[in-house]
């Protein structure tokens, strides 16, 4: 199975060990599941580092923690086309254009924007706590 997390759920787990998506994290470093990231996603996080650097109390340690989590990365996509489906944050499209490319099962999302949507082309998007709903009855 393939997942796309969105960027804040990956911030997410940095910023605390012991909320949900911490624990996806932790599933995935299991082999529970692959996931797909894009560079413009990569890019996204390494962009929205500076701004919540402020939050952690040990900075090298949860930067240690991200290089990790990327280094871990299952497959790397380029998407060749660009999507126009959320018009009110460009950056949502970015999820939505790496899930397609990776032919994706699921997106992990916190944001109102695309958990809206609730499916893409076959693709359900979840919150993280529906997702590790999800992985718990299997």
């Amino acid at each position: 199975m393939i997942i796309v997390l969105d960027t804040n759920v990956i911030i997410s787990a940095l910023l605390s060990p012991a909320w949900t998506p911490a624990k996806i994290i932790a599933r995935w470093e299991a082999k529970e599941f692959d996931v797909a990231i894009s560079m413009p996603l990569l890019e996204e996080l390494v962009l929205s580092y500076e701004r919540i650097r402020k939050y952690f109390r040990e900075p090298q340690e949860k930067i240690g923690l991200l290089l990790k989590c990327l280094k871990r990365v299952s497959i790397l996509v380029a998407p060749e086309f660009r999507l126009n489906e959320i018009e009110n944050d460009a950056d949502d499209n970015r999820v939505l254009e790496c899930a397609v490319t990776a032919n994706a099962s699921f997106i992990i999302s916190g944001d109102d924007h695309l958990l809206s949507l609730g499916k893409y082309h076959g693709i359900v998007i979840l919150p993280p706590v529906g997702f590790l709903a999800l992985l718990k009855l299997r």
